[in-house]
C-alpha cells in the first residue's frame, strides 16, 4: 500500500501547509494548569468522595500526566524546552524519571527500527534468544501480555518490574548519570509523597492505585498502536473515534500521523487526520480500528502478535551476542509510545 502514495502524497502528509506552531500554545498551557490543579484537588479532597472515584480520577490524571510529558518532549507548549522539560518533570506516576523517558521516546522516533527490540525501546516484541530463556512461567506471562485484558491486568506490573530492575542493573555496572538521574527522581518522589501522604493524609496504596490505572489507562493506549510489517509505515496504526480517549491521549490514538509529524500540537491533529485520511489510511496499510471497543472485540482474549519478532527468530544458540546482551529481560514498552 506505501507504494500506491505519489510523491506529492506523501509530500503533503509529511508536509501539510498552513501548520504553524504558535510561540506559547496556550491550549496545552490550560492543559497544564488542568492536570496539575485537578491533581491538587483529587488528593487535598479524596476523603470527601468515595473511594472507586479517587481512584479513578486519580489514574485518569496520571494518565493525561503521562500524555503531557509525551507533548512537552516534542517540543510543547513553547520553544524554550528548558521550559517545556519542567512542566513535565514532576513524577505524577513514581516510577518512571522524565529525563530516561524523554531520551527513550525521542530513540523510539527512528521509525525504520519501529518494534525492534533491539533498536526501539518502546517495542512490545521479543528476541528468540530472550524468549528462549523466559522459560515456561515467564512466555505464559509474556505470552497473556499480549491480549488486551492481560495488557491491562498484568501489564502494568510487567512494565514496571521490568524498567526497574534494568534501571538497577545499570545503576549497579557503574553508569553515574543513571545514577544521578534516579537521585533527583527520588528527591521529587519524596517530595510528592510528602504532599500525598502527610498533607493530605492519603495512605500510600490509596495513591499506587492512581498509578496503576494510569499505567493501565496508557497501556489501553500502546497496546495496539504498533505492529510488525515489512515496511516501516505500516507498523503504526490508527485507533478512530473514539472522542474520550482521544482526549486522554491527546489524540495519539491517530497514532501515525504523529509518526509521520511528531511536532503537530494535540488539538491540531483530529483536523490534520479528517483533511488528511485517506493518506494517511494508504500510507499505514489500512491499519486503522474503530474505536478503542473495536481494539477489545478483536483482543480482549486473543493476542495481538506473536511475541516474538519475525527479524529476531534465529534459536538463541544462533543468536549473535549482541543481541544476547541487549534483549536479555522482558521488553519495557515505556508508557509514551
Amino acid at each position: 500500500m506505501v507504494a500506491d502514495l505519489t510523491s506529492s502524497d506523501r509530500n503533503a502528509v509529511e508536509h501539510p501547509r498552513h501548520i504553524s506552531v504558535a510561540r506559547v500554545e496556550w491550549q496545552t498551557v490550560l492543559l497544564t494548569g488542568v492536570i496539575y490543579s485537578g491533581f491538587v484537588a483529587i488528593t487535598w479532597f479524596w476523603e470527601s468522595l468515595p473511594l472507586i472515584l479517587v481512584v479513578v480520577l486519580g489514574g485518569w490524571l496520571v494518565a493525561w500526566h503521562g500524555s503531557l510529558q509525551h507533548e512537552v518532549i516534542h517540543g510543547h507548549p513553547t520553544r524554550n524546552q528548558t521550559i517545556n522539560d519542567a512542566i513535565g518533570w514532576p513524577p505524577l506516576s513514581l516510577w518512571l524519571p522524565y529525563p530516561i523517558y524523554r531520551q527513550a521516546h525521542l530513540v523510539h522516533h527512528r521509525d525504520e527500527h519501529l518494534t525492534d527490540p533491539i533498536e526501539d525501546p518502546e517495542s512490545s516484541y521479543f528476541t528468540q534468544a530472550a524468549w528462549d530463556r523466559l522459560g515456561s512461567v515467564g512466555k505464559l506471562v509474556a505470552s497473556w501480555n499480549m491480549t488486551l485484558l492481560g495488557r491491562l491486568l498484568i501489564g502494568p506490573f510487567v512494565m514496571i518490574a521490568s524498567f526497574l530492575a534494568q534501571e538497577t542493573v545499570m545503576i549497579a555496572n557503574g553508569n553515574r548519570k543513571r545514577a544521578l538521574i534516579w537521585l533527583q527522581h527520588g528527591l521529587a518522589v519524596a517530595a510528592l509523597l510528602v504532599w500525598v501522604m502527610v498533607v493530605c493524609k492519603m495512605p500510600f496504596w490509596v495513591y499506587f492505585g492512581f498509578v496503576y490505572v494510569g499505567a493501565a489507562l496508557t497501556r489501553l493506549r500502546s497496546y495496539a498502536e504498533h505492529r510488525y510489517a515489512d515496511h516501516h509505515d505500516e507498523r503504526t496504526a490508527i485507533v478512530e473515534n473514539s472522542p474520550l480517549f482521544g482526549l486522554l491521549f491527546l489524540y495519539n490514538n491517530l497514532h501515525v500521523l504523529h509518526h509521520q509529524r511528531p511536532g503537530i500540537p494535540w488539538y491540531r491533529i483530529p483536523r490534520l487526520y479528517r483533511r488528511d485520511r485517506n493518506l494517511f489510511v494508504s500510507m499505514n496499510g489500512g491499519l486503522v480500528y474503530d474505536g478503542y471497543l473495536d481494539v477489545a472485540r478483536r483482543y480482549f482474549l486473543n493476542p495481538h502478535d506473536d511475541p516474538r519478532h519475525p527479524r529476531h527468530s534465529l534459536p538463541s544458540e544462533f543468536a549473535p551476542v549482541h543481541q544476547e546482551s541487549a534483549a536479555s529481560t522482558v521488553p519495557v514498552q515505556l508508557s509514551g509510545a
